[in-house]
């Protein structure tokens, strides 16, 4: 079921010569669920006292989001920055929109500075869902940037140029929507750039991926699988500028190997040259279109060697049989930087045969199902082994990275943080299966009541695997004992 979909405006604020623009960027704060910690454009959901204003509730929400978030808009409104505050503390106490609003908000559209662009919707597979329309309100002498402090770190004026090439030296994390209607806005310049950014958003709407770039050089497609919920879909990564390899291409139906298919061939048009593909392990919600990418575009598939033997009846070029410390080739980095590859981990624990990659240049980490960012990680017994996945966590988190890339869930900006927070988890879990045992033997789902009461019952199948994969650990560690009637306590 997909979460439900709020409206909102975000609006880029430009000023300046059409040959010198120059466009505010605000730097959401980390604590914010939504693309906390990213740059972004000024804006937010849309309330009812903006619904109150009819045919005017997007030009409403613009402006009074962007008057609570940066003080700025008061001189598109005409009015000086104490007015335009007195007014919005008006627009929220009054029971229906001032008549002094409406008739400002006719003026900002009357006068030719906002432009409508695009809207786009959040995925539907994202937790967290906004209709969003990009709106442009071009300002000739924008006053001083005062930010709420709640919400937003930062905030400037920056030409789209300068943001992206930021952005690619990894120095300024950049929202995927955000960094779109950049490139539209470096390449076409405005106002040429709306009619590329409505086209584009038109098509993510009729079903193309959406522009999902966390970081440089990794493109994230996220596809429907049979895979354990919470996850409905599992990520499928396209890594590289001119050189291309694809990570887990998941797809199992028709439909979306096609969508991949047509993906992977625009970025060919552009130049781009497809190498292979990488799989981080056997598992089937992982490999449904391995083969169809294989066959199409004569490419081989690398991966583990015990991969390799679990897909011993699958149609596809067999590749390198990887093994930790092996490196892939990406050519240059998106900044030009040379050298640029993505180095193997082998991370077993989850499965035997698993491998993280981590590029070079920005330390971005794709780690399949080492760690989820919408559930744990199942650890399944004889295959699944809890300890050995521990010192793969462990690894991990010794190892330099920034965004982690996980297959189910959005990117997390500080993968260190991810990895703490699942060890974390583990031990906790870890300690209250020692608190549930006894002296006397249990059975794994009366130990599965206690230890994992917090879990919801659609998924006791598999938090009953885990729990197994947890006793083994402690009958590892001598504080656990297997009898033929249950389990017991060692200590």
């Amino acid at each position: 079921m997909s979460s439900p979909v709020r409206e909102a405006a975000a609006v880029l604020v430009t000023t300046g010569p059409a040959h010198d623009l120059r466009i505010l960027l605000v730097q959401r704060s980390p604590a914010l669920r939504f693309f906390g910690g990213y740059w972004a454009f000024p804006g937010g959901a849309m309330e009812p006292t903006d619904r109150a204003t009819g045919d005017l509730a997007l030009a409403s929400c613009a402006l009074r989001e962007l008057l609570e978030e940066t003080a700025l808009g008061a001189e598109a409104l005409g009015l000086e920055l104490g007015a335009a505050r007195a007014l919005l503390a008006a627009l929220d106490d009054a029971p229906s929109p001032p008549e002094d609003w409406i008739t400002r908000l006719r003026g900002v559209i009357d006068s030719g500075r906002f432009q409508p662009v695009c809207r786009i919707t959040t995925p539907a597979h994202s937790p967290i869902r906004f209709a969003t329309d990009f709106v442009q309100l071009h300002l000739d002498v924008p006053g001083a940037v005062e930010l709420d402090q709640r919400e937003l770190i930062a905030g400037a004026f920056m030409s789209p140029t300068d943001a992206l090439a930021q952005w690619r030296r990894g120095e300024l994390p950049i929202a995927p929507p955000t960094l779109l209607l950049l490139e539209l806005l470096a390449e076409h310049g405005s106002p040429a750039y709306v009619e590329p950014a409505a086209r584009i958003a038109d098509s993510f709407e009729n079903g193309e991926f959406h522009p999902a770039r966390f970081s440089p050089g990794i493109f994230t497609a996220p596809v429907p699988t049979p895979t354990l919920p919470p996850a409905t879909t599992t990520n499928c990564y396209i890594v590289g500028v001119n050189d291309l390899y694809v990570v887990d291409p998941a797809a199992v139906d028709v439909e979306h190997q096609q969508k991949l298919i047509r993906k992977i061939e625009s970025l060919q048009r552009a130049g781009a040259r497809l190498h292979g593909v990488l799989l981080t392990h056997h598992h089937p919600d992982h490999v449904g279109a391995a083969g169809v990418l294989s066959r199409h575009f004569d490419v081989p598939v690398h991966a583990h060697a015990l991969c390799f033997a679990q897909l011993d009846d699958q149609d596809f070029q067999r590749g390198r049989a990887l093994r930790d410390g092996d490196t892939l080739a990406l050519g240059a980095a998106p900044d030009g930087s040379p050298g640029w590859h993505l180095d193997v981990l082998h991370t077993p624990g989850h499965a035997r045969d698993h491998l993280c990659f981590i590029d070079s240049r920005y330390r971005a980490a794709i780690v399949g199902d080492m760690l989820s960012t919408v559930s744990t990680i199942i650890i399944d017994p004889p295959e699944g082994h809890m300890a050995t996945y521990l010192n793969s966590l462990e690894r991990l988190l010794g190892t330099p990275m920034t965004t982690l890339y996980p297959a189910h869930g959005p990117a997390h900006r500080d993968g260190h943080a991810l990895i703490a927070q699942f060890l974390a988890h583990r031990r906790a879990r870890e300690q209250k299966i020692v608190e549930a045992l006894g002296t006397a033997p249990q059975s794994l789902e009366a130990l599965l009541s206690v230890a994992y009461g917090d879990v919801a019952p659609a998924v006791h199948g598999a938090a009953l695997r885990s729990l197994l994969a947890g006793l083994e650990k402690l009958e590892e560690d001598g504080r656990a004992k297997r009898h033929a009637m249950g389990w017991v306590s060692s200590d």
